[in-house]
């Protein structure tokens, strides 16, 4: 009686395996006809957008705006002439105002391609840094030293915020303030206004060489012999030398150390020239400067040290260790001489430009000044007089 039920559920377990493989075979060739129509859309589909040519998008540069927040509210402005406007290879040069920030201007001028071969028509210039009160008292003899000369020079002033003379149209230092503070005589102000005069110069990527000058300074040169005699030079003209004694050494500060120390110590002419590279590296510099602004104060003038020390300590393989400017001190005293009318004699002047002797790019000379100071605002007549015939101006 067993034998005939144990057979009945053999065929029945027979019978529900057979239906149950059927079955998945049925459903797998289901999913796979639709996987491969599937498929063949999506073939079909790529192979017709690959026929068609892509969409004619064209790239556009991006524009940057200066986001400013105050408070809970957030303001985009594009129409300032700020630091978006001095991204570009060139500013405007035909106004040298902006009102970029300090700390916008360093970063920006602290700029420098890593890439030397330029991708455009470069014409190196030099780039005459005046550090004035107020007007350049003397422009009417530099208009005649830069007259023709367009291309070659860069012109920025550096003048007391409060100076609110117009400078006419057709002269070459129209337009050419740059935003300024106040300086006084022998206070850090006036370092922090020659690292802005070269930090606003360095915004132009022609400026090569950089040199400072105040109002009552005068060329000693016609502008070709300058310009190739810095455009040429080796080497920057920061003068520098140790000085024993109360107005040398006795100046230094022990709190500098270990930034500087006594052996470092420097001291020299404030009126410098500089190649681009140089020129980088001052308007950089944290290190030496936030340690002579803390620490050169009272009788330590840092006009008179800063320049002299950092460059003596990081890059005395390039500097010449003399100042391009002639200054008389034989009169002692914290001023150097002044020049008046009476004292401009064509002898002078010739003395000035010949009268030393000195090294430039390895070889001697008797050119060493290119420039002089301090001219008196009543000599002007006498230097116009001369300048066609003693300093070659055209």
């Amino acid at each position: 009686m067993h034998l005939p039920n144990l057979f009945s559920y053999f065929v029945i377990f027979g019978f529900g395996v057979a239906l149950g493989i059927a079955l998945s075979f049925h459903l797998k060739n289901i999913s796979l006809f639709s996987f491969d129509d599937q498929l063949h859309q999506l073939s079909s589909s790529s192979s017709s957008s690959s026929s068609s040519p892509p969409p004619n998008i064209q790239p556009s540069s991006p524009t940057l705006h200066l986001v400013t927040t105050t408070g809970n509210q957030t303001t985009v402005n594009t129409t300032r002439t700020g630091l978006n406007d001095y991204v570009s290879l060139r500013p405007n040069n035909n106004n040298a105002m902006h009102d970029m920030t300090e700390e916008e201007l360093l970063w920006r001028a602290s700029m420098a391609p890593r890439i030397h071969e330029y991708p455009f028509k470069r014409v190196p210039k030099v780039a005459f840094l005046f550090l004035t009160r107020g007007a350049v008292t003397l422009a009417p003899l530099w208009e005649k030293f830069f007259h023709g000369h367009e291309g070659l020079y860069s012109i920025y002033v550096h003048s007391s915020p409060s100076f609110n003379e117009t400078v006419p149209q057709s002269s070459v230092f129209h337009g050419r303030r740059i935003p300024s503070k106040e300086v006084q005589w022998g206070k850090f102000s006036m370092l922090e206004a020659e690292r802005r005069l070269l930090a606003n110069a360095l915004l132009d990527i022609t400026n090569q060489r950089f040199v400072l000058l105040s109002e009552s300074c005068i060329p000693l040169f016609n502008f070709s012999t300058i310009y190739n005699y810095l455009i040429n030079s080796s080497k920057a003209f920061v003068e520098a030398y140790d000085l024993p004694g109360p107005v040398g050494r006795g100046r230094y500060n022990r709190r500098m150390r270990p930034v500087i120390r006594l052996e470092q110590w420097r001291k020299g002419s404030q009126w410098f020239e500089m190649d681009r590279a140089l020129a980088l590296e001052v308007i950089s510099d944290k290190k030496y400067f936030v340690t002579f602004k803390r620490h050169c104060k009272a009788s330590c003038y840092a006009d008179e040290h800063y320049l002299p020390t950092f460059v003596s300590a990081k890059f005395w393989k390039r500097n010449s260790n003399r100042s391009l400017t002639w200054v008389d001190w034989s009169k002692g005293g914290p001023h150097p001489a002044k020049f008046q009318r009476r004292d401009v004699t064509i002898e002078f002047l010739k003395r000035l430009r010949s009268g030393s002797h000195c090294e430039y790019n390895g070889k001697r000379t008797n050119i060493c000044f290119l420039f002089a100071r301090k001219f008196l605002p009543n000599a002007l007549d006498r230097l116009l007089r001369f300048a066609p015939k003693v300093m070659g101006f055209n």
